[in-house]
Parts: structure tokens; C-alpha cells; sequence
């Protein structure tokens, strides 16, 4: 059923796409070119609309366009004659040229040509091209999420689909370049809770409050080592805004409803921006069944199980920014951030026990009520020291950022038949409040220098302090009902972190070529205490060299190819490291490894990227391998399957990316995001080892209607994912937006918004084959979602929040060992 779906999908979507392809014109014998430019900042002025008209009928334009990425133009014509151009840039004074062609001069340069600030906001502004979503830089690529019109009711979750060089599969987990280890920064400064929780706070968090979104695949040595898939940077501040401007949104839907404010004030040198937001989250009933074969034994061979669940929460998260500017040189700018949700889960099982001739042998239910608390709170302090060479800066930051993340369940058990109190111990109420959190206080150096056009340094130090914490109790009804602690669940656990690290970074721009290389040094001394096993405490020291390098080489006014090397390091983060035991199900327990070892990783690879007004694309193939990878794993102990986490995995992975843009027109725009890749995966310590391909795709369609209506259909999928012990189902998906603009200036729009409207469930299916047993399972999550999205502008646009050009940025633990959920305990999934 879901082969014949995703192929009717593929076929319409092509299909539509082949319906859009114009006539190919014919290029003109004539020509003009130039470049706008800032008279005040000398900054280029990338997508103003260019108007071309012949000087004897100047009503009607003979050519329409904007500028590209750089703010140049180059323009064909088809015969000789005398025109006229204009140039316009939103809030900027029309530039306006005349020009003659001639059978002598049939290409004419107009050279630099300088534009200032309008005095008044231009009303009006003809749209006779739509701008290029994706920028390449030589370490980064930038998607403009504010310039997609699915920005209006889509989740940031969603609009990563959209994304080179990301994927997120049917269950939202996300991957950078191919790997689940990345890090997520917002504005450039890194949190741990986004790190830890992508898709619970990318979920939740509204894409018209986001300008933009960086994937930086090739980090360099201003970076931490950490992060092997590289980084997700989410820039929801816009620098370019001007003066006091407030944005109210609200959203409804069959999953929850939300809603939230930005704002921009100034007062005098003074200037702030913050947002709010706050979500409630809901879902139908879900269900999961399993089975599982342990080859070990006979009287407890196969395993089945049945479930359903339901779940609800709250998410917030609000940031507050801020500058003083003291003089023309100096400049403090401070920021405050606020992540934090509560989830619940109810679920009810019921647990059968097979033996070898799949005869009755034991079973029970399990009913269980789980709460998890995550939050973030997070300040940042800069001060920058400007020179009087342009672009000349020293910068002093400080960071403190705590992360708290709480979880507590009460499980009880109902209809026990023949269970082996003997071998398990009895079945009991039971009840676990874990506490971890991770604590970091960070202080940085950075100085930076652009010796000439062509030549570009950069260096600095930093120091971080980082403690993880996890205290766990665990309580048992004894055989009075009373709970008492048990005191071989409990555990307390803490890894103190001190890290010096060093860096510098050299740039090269010459004609067409851009060389960036740099080394980072890092040394990490690690303390490690248990309070209630003080014969395991120990501290060990690590040294760490991460060089990385990046060529690129223009090969034309729009195209680029890019190489690169890094290295990459993952510490293991609390996710990882937390001791404690969940053994609410008694068949399968997880736990964390405090025992873990950094990892490291090697990566190549080369991008070629094209990007127009027109058509834009970005061709990435990459290789990497890891020989000391942190691998989830499972093995039977008694008849109960434990999992955890080890560095056992080596593994290498070739990827085949593409991103495509094409817009045939000023009102459609047609987007395609797909990569294949081959794995291999060998563990010597388990002799288990798995390879396969893996593919994914996501296709989007939009479209300006009558009436200004925007309508938006998009679709998706993956074959199945590969993993070290085995691997999962394939998936699908789908949906549609409707949006419309009202009152001046389109201050309020108006979204209707659909996924997966005729399949109420989406089923996920996972398998796990090993020496001494086989597992599967299937999981229904809902699916199917519908909703209304409204959002309101007002105020004026006047000032501008400046900011320092380096603050802290920590990206070296690995995260997302929560299964980017939010769960908490060493091997949650």
C-alpha cells in the first residue's frame, strides 16, 4: 500500500514539474552590465529588481530581472537601439541609467553604480523575480527561511526538509550530512537543549520567527572539534531590521495549538529584541507491538508485546538581545535565552512470554504514567573592540549556560500469570525520579584581522568548565505496600569537564580561488566521581589536534566547486554517560556508559553549486569514516535484553547529495531535496557487522494563485535506514499549505495547513538480528494533522540591533543520545 502511494506521489510530482518547463529563449547579441553597490556601507545589493525600457515607448519595460547574489547584472537584449535602466532595492533610492547599443558597441559596462538609503520606505515595490533560497559560502550553506512562503504555517522541523544537506526521516530525527551527531546553535551560540532535544524544540518552534538557517558541514578551527555531521546554526534575529517592529502569531491544529511575539525597541544607543512562544502539544492514541526471539533459551524463547499510548505537553521558549553602543569602536552586546517543556506519557502494555514450542510460560500488563522535564537557560556577555581597519576586531565573551533535565514515572503491574519470581524478583509498583543536568561556564578570546583583500587571519583562545550531573532514586513496594529505596537502582553520578583550546584560521581570496585552512588544539583534563561507588572514580587527561582545510574556485559568475578535509571529535554527553537503570520493563533494560571515549572522525569532501534567480543547485559528494564510534547496542543477559551504549562501532559512509531550485516563472517555484548513500558498519568486539544503501528524497511545488492566494503541496520519503545490528522500514509523507495576505502592506496572513490527510497513522517498523537473539517491532504514531496559522505585524522600522561579530560558540559534546526526544536516562531511544 505505501509502495503504490509514494509512486502515485513521485509520478505527480514529476509530472507537475514537467508541465512548468518553459521554451528556452534565445540569447540576445547585445548586452549590459554593472554592479550596484551601498555608497555608504560599499556593500552590494544582492536581488534588486533591474527594469530595462526603450527610450521611445519608456512605459513598458522590454526586459525585467534583479541582481544576483553579488549585486551584479548582466543582461542580454535582442537589438540595437537607446534604453534606459533602473535599478530598485527595497528602502534604497531607484538608480536610474540611459545607455545606447549599436552595431560598434554592442556591449556596454555601466561599471559600479552606488545607491542610498531612500527617505522614505519604498511602497509598492514591483517583485519581477523571486529570490535564490540557498547561499554557498566556502565553509557553510544558508537557506532564507523568511523568503519561503511555507514559512508562514510550517514548524522550523518542517522546513528542514528543505534544507541541503538535512534530512528528517518519518519519525522527525534529524541528520546533518548523512550523521545524527551534529550540534545546533541559535544566532551562532550553541544550546544544549537544542543539541539534545532537535526535534521536541524544532517541533515547537514556528518558522515565521526564523530569518534563516546555516548548515556548516565544514566547520573550521574557530569551532569546537565536536560534531561529526557539523552544525545546524538557526538564526531567528534579523540584522537588518530597522527601528521598533512588533509581530504577534497564533496556531491551531488537531495536534495542539501555540502562539508567541517578537519585538525590536530602541532608545537611544540602547537597542533590544526578544520573542515568546508557548505551545501545547497533543496526540491520538499510538500503538507499538513487538516480538523477539532469544536463541540463548528455551523456556523463554519468544517474546510478544502489545501497546498503546498517549501523550500531551507544554513547550516555551523565548531570547532577549541586547547592545550598547559606546562610541563608533566599542560595543557590548548581551543575550538571555529560555528553552524549557513538560511532557507526559501514559502507556499500557501487555507483555506475553513464548516458550521454544511457543507454549504460554508467563505474562503481565504494565501500566506506567512518565513525565519528562527538559529547559535550558542560557546568557551570553561580549564586548568588541573595533579598529580603524575595516573589519579589525577583538572580541572578549562569557557564557553560562545550565541545563536541567528531570524525569520521574510510576509503573505498576496488572493480570500477572506464572511470572518467575524466582529468576526476576516479584513484580512490583515502582517508581524513578532521575535528575541530571549539565552546567558550563565558558570564557573566550577572539581576534581577527584582514591583512588585505587577499589575505585574512584569525586566532583565539578559550576555556570551558562543564559538569554533568545525573542523581537517580529509585523506589520498590516492599511486601507491607510500602515504597522503600532501592538502594542497587540508585545511583549518583558526576563527570566534571576542564577544556583549554587554542585555534587559528588563515583565508586566501585571489582572482577566482578561496583557500581557508587552520589547526585547533584541545586539552581536556576529565573527573569522574560516584558517591555511592567511590572505587570507580578516576580523572584522565586527553589531547587533541583537529586540522581542517577548504578550497573553492569560481567557475563562473554563479558557480562554485568546493573540496574539503576536517577532523572531527564527539565527547559523550549526560544522554550518553548516565548510569542509571530503567528497569520498568522488566524484560529490557537500558542504561548509559560512564566508561565512553571520545570519538573521532575523518571527513573529504566536494560540492560543485550553481545558484541563479532562475535555477540553483548544490551537488555534494562526501566520504568519512570513524574507527572508535559510539554505538548503541543489545545483547541478552539471563533472558532480559539490556542496551547500551559502547565504543565498539568502526564504520565509513559515502553521500551523494542534491539540492535543486528552479523557478520557470515569478510565481511558481519548484524545490527537490534527495541523497543516496552506502554504509558499512563492522564491530569486532560483537563480530557483527551490516552495509547497505540507503536513499531519500523530499519534493516541494509553490505556487502564486488569483487573488494572491500562495498554495504550497510537498512530498517525501526514505527507503530503509541501516544500522551496526540491523535496520528500519521505509516511509512516507505529504502535505499541502494555503495562505493569503491582508491589509497594507500584508501585515496579517492567514494559513490553512494539512499532512497526511488520508492516512491517520504512519507505520514504522524496526529489526534487529544479532548472534543470540532477532528483535522487531511496529510502531502507529499519528499522522494526520490539520490546521489554521495567523500572524499580525505592526509598528515601524527604524533602528538596527548591532552585534558583536564573535561570541562563544561550545560544540563539543555529543549529543542526542535521547533519541532527539527528551526521555531521559543513559539509553533511552
Amino acid at each position: 500500500m505505501q509502495t503504490n502511494v509514494l509512486s502515485k506521489m513521485l509520478c505527480i510530482l514529476f509530472c507537475l514539474i514537467a508541465t512548468c518547463i518553459p521554451a528556452m529563449g534565445q540569447s540576445g547579441n547585445y548586452s549590459v552590465k554593472g554592479v550596484l553597490v551601498d555608497s555608504l556601507t560599499n556593500d552590494t545589493e544582492p536581488y534588486a529588481t533591474i527594469r530595462i525600457l526603450s527610450a521611445k515607448s519608456p512605459d513598458k519595460p522590454v526586459k525585467l530581472n534583479v541582481t544576483d547574489e553579488k549585486g551584479r547584472f548582466n543582461e542580454k537584449l535582442t537589438q540595437p537601439g537607446d534604453y534606459i535602466i533602473t535599478l530598485t532595492s527595497v528602502g534604497k533610492k531607484t538608480v536610474e541609467r540611459k545607455f545606447t547599443l549599436s552595431a560598434s558597441q554592442k556591449q556596454v559596462d555601466l561599471g559600479t553604480l552606488y545607491t542610498a538609503e531612500a527617505s522614505e520606505m519604498l511602497k509598492g515595490v514591483e517583485v519581477v523575480a523571486q529570490k535564490p533560497l540557498v547561499k554557498a559560502e566556502i565553509d557553510k550553506i544558508s537557506y532564507s527561511v523568511e523568503d519561503d512562503p511555507d514559512s508562514k504555517t510550517n514548524t522550523t522541523l518542517e522546513m528542514l526538509r528543505k534544507v541541503p544537506l538535512v534530512t528528517v526521516d518519518g519519525e522527525d530525527n534529524i541528520q546533518v550530512n548523512g550523521s545524527s551527531n551534529f550540534k545546533v546553535h541559535v544566532n551562532g551560540k550553541p544550546n544544549t537543549l537544542m543539541s539534545n532535544n532537535p526535534k521536541e524544540v524544532l517541533r515547537s518552534l514556528p518558522a515565521n520567527s526564523v530569518k534563516s538557517i546555516e548548515v556548516i558541514t565544514e566547520p573550521g578551527a574557530k569551532y569546537d572539534a565536536e560534531g561529526i555531521g557539523g552544525i545546524l546554526n538557526i538564526i531567528t534575529d534579523d540584522a537588518r531590521m530597522q527601528g521598533y517592529n512588533v509581530t504577534v502569531n497564533a496556531r491551531a491544529s488537531n495536534m495542539g495549538l501555540g502562539g508567541g511575539a517578537y519585538g525590536t525597541v530602541q532608545v537611544g544607543k540602547f537597542t533590544v529584541t526578544g520573542n515568546y512562544a508557548y505551545n501545547y502539544q497533543t496526540q491520538p492514541t499510538g500503538y507499538n507491538e513487538s516480538t523477539r526471539e532469544d536463541f540463548t533459551s528455551t523456556d523463554f524463547r519468544h517474546l510478544n508485546s502489545n501497546s498503546s499510548y498517549d501523550s500531551d505537553g507544554t513547550f516555551q521558549f523565548g531570547n532577549l538581545e541586547g547592545s550598547y553602543e559606546i562610541d563608533t569602536l566599542n560595543l557590548i552586546t548581551f543575550s538571555a535565552n529560555l528553552f524549557g517543556g513538560k511532557f507526559n506519557t501514559k502507556n499500557n502494555a501487555y507483555t506475553e512470554m513464548l516458550n521454544e514450542a511457543r507454549e504460554h510460560t508467563y505474562s503481565y500488563r504494565t501500566l506506567s504514567d512518565n513525565t519528562n522535564n527538559f529547559s535550558n537557560v542560557g546568557v551570553n556577555l561580549d564586548y568588541q573592540r573595533s579598529f580603524k581597519r575595516k573589519g579589525e576586531y577583538l572580541t572578549l565573551s562569557y557564557k553560562f549556560n545550565n541545563s536541567p533535565n528531570g524525569g520521574e514515572a510510576t509503573t505498576s503491574y496488572d493480570e500477572i500469570d506464572s511470572y518467575p519470581e524466582e529468576l526476576y524478583g516479584p513484580l512490583r509498583r515502582q517508581y524513578y525520579n532521575n535528575d541530571a543536568h549539565t552546567a558550563e561556564h565558558t570564557g573566550q578570546i577572539d581576534y581577527v584581522n584582514p591583512i588585505s583583500d587577499m589575505h585574512y587571519v584569525d586566532a583565539g583562545l578559550k576555556y570551558i568548565y562543564r559538569l554533568n550531573a545525573s542523581d537517580s532514586k529509585y523506589y520498590r513496594e516492599n511486601n507491607e505496600g510500602v515504597m522503600q529505596p532501592d538502594a542497587d537502582l540508585t545511583s549518583k553520578f558526576d563527570q566534571g569537564q576542564n577544556i583549554l583550546a587554542a585555534y587559528a584560521d588563515y583565508q586566501l581570496k585571489w582572482k577566482k580561488l578561496g583557500v581557508k585552512a587552520g589547526v585547533r588544539y584541545e586539552h581536556t583534563f576529565m573527573d569522574v566521581e560516584y558517591a555511592q561507588l567511590p572505587d570507580r572514580n578516576f580523572n584522565a587527561n586527553f589531547d587533541d589536534v583537529v586540522p581542517s582545510a577548504n578550497i573553492s574556485y569560481m567557475l563562473g559568475n554563479t558557480m562554485t566547486l568546493r573540496a574539503n578535509y576536517n577532523m572531527r571529535i564527539n565527547r559523550p554527553g549526560i544522554w550518553y554517560l548516565n548510569p542509571f537503570r530503567d528497569t520498568s520493563n522488566p524484560t529490557s533494560i537500558s542504561y548509559g556508559n560512564p566508561d565512553l571515549d571520545t570519538e573521532k572522525s575523518h571527513n573529504l569532501g566536494m560540492t560543485f553549486s550553481s545558484f541563479s534567480a532562475k535555477f540553483s543547485f548544490n551537488l555534494n559528494l562526501s566520504y568519512m569514516f570513524i574507527n572508535n564510534g559510539i554505538e548503541h547496542y543489545s545483547f541478552m543477559n539471563n533472558g532480559v535484553m539490556e542496551s547500551t551504549y559502547g565504543n565498539i562501532g568502526k564504520s565509513n559512509r559515502t553521500r551523494l547529495s542534491l539540492w535543486m531550485n528552479w523557478n520557470p516563472g515569478n510565481k511558481t517555484r519548484i524545490s527537490l531535496n534527495a541523497s543516496g548513500s552506502y554504509s558499512d558498519f563492522k564491530s569486532s568486539e560483537f563480530a557483527a557487522g551490516n552495509h547497505g544503501f540507503t536513499g531519500n528524497f523530499f519534493g516541494n511545488i509553490q505556487q502564486t494563485l488569483p487573488w494572491d492566494l500562495r498554495f504550497s503541496v510537498y512530498g517525501g520519503g526514505s527507503t530503509p535506514y541501516i544500522s551496526l545490528q540491523g535496520k528500519g522500514s521505509s516511509y512516507h509523507y505529504y502535505g499541502f499549505n494555503l495562505s493569503r495576505s491582508f491589509l497594507k502592506e500584508k501585515r496579517l496572513n492567514v494559513s490553512l495547513f494539512a499532512s497526511n490527510v488520508f492516512s491517520k497513522y504512519q507505520e514504522y517498523s524496526n529489526e534487529t538480528v544479532t548472534d543470540t537473539f532477532r528483535s522487531w517491532s511496529l510502531s502507529k504514531s499519528p499522522s494526520r494533522s490539520y490546521g489554521l496559522s495567523i500572524s499580525w505585524r505592526f509598528g515601524e522600522l527604524k533602528a538596527q540591533v548591532k552585534k558583536t561579530a564573535r561570541s562563544i560558540s561550545n560544540d563539543d559534546v555529543k549529543a542526542g543520545g535521547g533519541g532527539q526526544g527528551g526521555s531521559t536516562g543513559g539509553g533511552a531511544q
